[in-house]
């Protein structure tokens, strides 16, 4: 198919998102999606005892997933109704069935329940997605649980933590993000068939009062859709709450992202950690030897997108009038399915991230070393205290000489600190403990143990899930 560049091409389809979240959220997924529901609710309809013929259910069975797209699209410049169009355009394919297709709905009936069934198959491909990360992030930090690097508070050297203990923060957030969408996902419940202002009042005159086949109607509806069932309570729609639920999460992910995608490009200045970078790959066009982080920074970028696109769920929800109104139709239309194609591109840029990610362990080392002994002045005065100095003296020591061994640092690169201690008589005392405090590995407090706990506790027993059956490998071709 020849590009037109003559015209508005959307980047999220022709650059970021897979083809597996785009023919979710293609026409041909929703138009079928459509004749699904239209089977089903005949042969629910014939299941309960109204005039419907098991030969009407079959044709429309064979007919459904040949959607004849063109006939419907010419239907709908005339009819301008696209789900009429679509009733007819079924109807010419199934001469038999054509009474009894859409008997009883409303459009809702396909438009709102079509969406469940999309935006559920959506949040499976982000689940693969997710699972893989979490699994790449869980060996990443287990490799590298025990290597000391310095923490970070306000951006400026803390107290030491290990590599595999960062990682751990980044990998705690995609796993919330996993448990937060699997819930939406499998606690959403159906629209079913509610009728024009939810009272069902269409479907009561089909079973003749019958209030129990009714309600029956709707629970087989959500079945053969395999939800969990059916909201109780509706108007024509479901209630746009359901949105927000699912978008809310889904920004969980551009959130998490981001901080990842964020953290990854300080460590990338910094020189302790990197993205992949491809062998052909140009950093910039004017400095050659640069290697920007342009993988985090499109992760950003586009979690920047999605957490603000969220905001038209709730501003959705809250403008809805009554029983229904139509102001929500464009806005859904655009957001649900962009929300959606961002949040699998982030994954996408996350997954080869993660899979390329490199460390720097010598320079780590290195910084580790010109700080530490910063870092550790507080655990030598109290060591010097109990020795039996005084606290107060000690402290102003401490303080005069850090000062002075930081302006030497700035000049020379050297950090002489330990040298200053060890030659001042008020640490003399402690002198011979001030180098076993200075071993990075004495400096990380629980952090590797922590990582040991977390994988074990939270992270591997939902991998384990997965390892015993056969899991799809997500596409995650990254466009670059």
């Amino acid at each position: 198919m020849t590009k037109n560049y003559g015209t508005y091409q959307n980047p999220l389809v022709e650059r970021y998102s897979s083809q597996e979240m785009l023919e979710v959220f293609s026409p041909d997924r929703k138009f079928r999606a459509w004749r699904q529901l239209w089977v089903a609710l005949a042969e629910a309809e014939k299941e309960l005892g109204l005039p419907v013929t098991q030969a009407q259910v079959q044709e429309l069975r064979a007919n459904m997933d040949d959607v004849n797209h063109e006939r419907a699209e010419e239907l709908e410049k005339r009819l301008r109704h696209d789900v009429m169009a679509h009733v007819h355009a079924f109807g010419l394919q199934c001469p038999k069935a054509r009474p009894i297709i859409h008997l009883g709905a409303t459009s809702a009936f396909v438009t709102d329940n079509a969406d469940m069934i999309v935006m559920r198959s959506g949040m499976q491909i982000i689940l693969d997605k997710l699972i893989s990360i979490i699994g790449m992030l869980a060996h990443f930090a287990a490799a590298n649980a025990d290597v000391p690097a310095l923490g970070y508070t306000h951006f400026q050297p803390a107290q030491l933590t290990t590599v595999g203990k960062r990682a751990c923060l980044w990998l705690q957030e995609v796993l919330i993000d996993y448990h937060e969408i699997s819930r939406v996902m499998h606690s959403m419940r159906f629209l079913g068939t509610k009728g024009a202002t939810g009272t069902q009042a269409s479907f009561l005159e089909l079973f003749e009062g019958n209030h129990t086949k009714v309600a029956r109607l709707d629970e087989l509806i959500a079945q053969k859709m395999r939800f969990p069932g059916v909201l109780t309570i509706t108007g024509q729609t479901y209630t746009r709450k359901i949105d927000v639920l699912v978008l809310n999460a889904l920004s969980g992910v551009a959130q998490s992202a981001s901080k990842f995608g964020t953290d990854l490009r300080l460590l990338q200045g910094l020189g302790e950690m990197s993205e992949p970078f491809g062998q052909d790959q140009i950093g910039s066009s004017a400095m050659a030897y640069k290697r920007n982080p342009m993988r985090c920074e499109r992760m950003c970028s586009l979690g920047r997108f999605v957490i603000v696109s969220v905001l038209n769920a709730p501003l959705t929800a809250a403008a809805q009038w009554l029983e229904r109104t139509l102001d929500d139709s464009a806005n859904r239309r655009l957001a649900i399915a962009e929300t959606f194609l961002a949040v699998d591109a982030i994954l996408n840029v996350y997954l080869d991230v993660v899979r390329g990610m490199r460390v720097n362990a010598e320079l780590i080392r290195r910084r580790v070393a010109e700080e530490l002994p910063f870092i550790a002045t507080e655990t030598i005065l109290m060591r010097a205290v109990r020795a039996g100095g005084d606290r107060q003296t000690l402290h102003e020591k401490l303080r005069r000489h850090s000062i002075a061994a930081a302006d030497v640092g700035r000049k020379t690169g050297k950090n002489d600190l330990v040298e200053r201690l060890q030659a001042d008589k008020a640490f003399s005392a402690a002198a011979k403990e001030i180098r076993r405090v200075l071993d990075p590995a004495r400096s990380v407090g629980r952090a590797p143990q922590q990582v040991k706990q977390f994988l074990e506790q939270e992270v591997k027993p939902l991998l384990s899930r997965f390892s015993r059956r056969p899991r799809r490998a997500p596409q995650t071709e990254l466009k670059v």
